[in-house]
């Protein structure tokens, strides 16, 4: 066991980002997808599935998210020449080097024209595959807004105002998808009704709480389980309804009352030949910032990887738990680690900068004003928070105090949304760049005897 020997804030604020680090590597996109598909001369496994390939005449690869292009990298190597041909949507930027797979660059968290000419290229080519043709899906975090492709009579535009009043109201990841998968022709099972009655694997990085396999990516290969009258209830329970454009609430009014417009459901055929199978997820990520922890000395604890909620509120309860186990000892005594992960949301009251991982960084700092002997960093393992180029922020009982030596009031910030400017003041961003993977947040206490 760690002994009761004090460490510097400046080591834990190093051992802070070595621990992020150490998740954000056991969940590469690239290795989690040469794990999860084997092959053995002609024959492929995927979980307790086998597929022969001398049965299948060509070859598709498709997908979206930010981790696209690194598992479209490791499919190539491991299918070889088999490989037909292929089209990825990822984020800008989130690039890797591919030979038969096309990556196309477009926008997120809000979809842009580029994402909807991706999406109708990536369509064309799936409407080429037959039934003796295999189809491989490689989806991950940010899926959902670079697969735009909006049902008939509502505009890219109105989508991108219907997503931006999503984001901006607080509602959760799943009720955006929600609405998502109903103004949309590819999520909510529909590009599984396109690819049928070619063979579907589908490689899932999750990037939802829990995992359910129907909101990551809003669930373009799985039976959509929300509904219309869901959808309105949403708007609703969020005031919207006055102000999501009027094509977009006239085509929800419909669904409601119209059956035949709802998204595919469980009984549809081409969900017989299709496997999904989830090859990370976060809390793989925190199990193994749990074991760099205990190797550098802290006794570490996971909460949960499934927390969720307004950030602030989830800070100020991280914080009351790391001023616990400081004082108290409770629930173990110092030098520990609490891990979190999940996926918390932000109220936007404000006009600043910054995203969920700052703010939480921001609210705790508040929280544990003078108590040196924690330090705390929250980062998301895609390596970018909000619109921001930062993937979090890392702070310590100091932070406030050395905030007001530059004349910033750590309050104003947060009440304005602006977590990025304060920080980057401070010099306390966390700086990683594109990480090729995505698996939600993960939140790192450090507490010293």
């Amino acid at each position: 066991m760690p002994e009761k020997t004090e460490i510097s804030n400046a080591r834990m604020r190093e051992d802070a980002r070595v621990i992020f680090a150490a998740g954000v590597a056991a969940v590469d996109a690239a290795a989690a997808m040469r794990a999860s598909m084997k092959k053995t001369g002609d024959i492929i496994e995927v979980g307790v599935r086998q597929y022969n390939l001398r049965e299948y005449k060509r070859i598709f690869v498709v997908g979206a998210g930010k981790a696209g292009a690194a598992m479209a990298r490791a499919t190539e190597e491991i299918l070889g020449d088999r490989v037909d041909q292929g089209w990825i949507n990822v984020k800008y930027g989130h690039l890797d080097q591919v030979e038969k797979v096309h990556i196309h660059e477009a926008g997120h968290p809000l979809p842009d024209e580029a994402g909807l000419k991706g999406t109708l290229s990536l369509v064309e080519l799936i409407k080429q595959a037959g039934e003796r043709d295999l189809v491989i899906c490689l989806l991950s975090g940010g899926g959902s807004a670079l697969l735009p492709l909006p049902v008939s009579g509502i505009s890219l535009e109105e989508k991108q105002r219907t997503t931006e009043l999503l984001l901006a109201c607080g509602a959760g990841i799943d009720e955006v998808n929600a609405i998502r998968k109903h103004i949309s022709r590819i999520k909510g099972g529909g590009l599984a009704r396109l690819v049928y009655p070619a063979t579907l694997i589908c490689f899932i990085l999750s990037d939802a709480v829990g995992d359910p396999l129907d909101v990551i990516a809003s669930g373009p290969t799985v039976p959509d389980s929300t509904t219309f009258s869901q959808c309105l209830e949403i708007m609703e329970k969020y005031d919207l309804t006055d102000k999501v454009p009027a094509t977009v609430l006239r085509h929800i009014q419909r669904g409601v009352k119209d059956p035949g417009l709802e998204t595919p459901k469980s009984a549809e055929p081409g969900f017989k030949k299709i496997q999904n199978i989830i090859i990370a997820n976060n809390m793989q990520a925190l199990k193994a910032a749990a074991r760099k922890a205990e190797q550098l000395g802290y006794r570490p604890l996971i909460l949960s990887s499934m927390v969720e909620g307004e950030t602030r509120e989830v800070a100020r309860v991280h914080a009351a738990i790391a001023r616990e186990i400081a004082t108290s000892g409770h629930p173990l005594p110092p030098p520990a680690c609490i891990l979190s992960g999940g996926e918390t949301t932000v109220t936007l009251r404000g006009k600043g900068l910054g995203g969920r991982n700052q703010e939480f960084a921001l609210a705790c700092a508040l929280a544990l004003a003078g108590l040196n002997r924690v330090v705390i960093l929250s980062g998301g393992t895609d390596g970018t928070d909000g619109p921001t180029d930062a993937a979090g922020a890392i702070v310590g009982g100091s932070t406030v105090k050395r905030a007001h030596r530059l004349s910033l009031d750590p309050a104003a910030f947060l009440r304005n949304n602006d977590s990025y400017h304060f920080f980057e003041r401070l010099g306390d961003l966390l700086i990683t760049g594109p990480t090729l993977t995505n698996v939600m947040d993960l939140r790192i206490m450090l507490i010293s005897p």
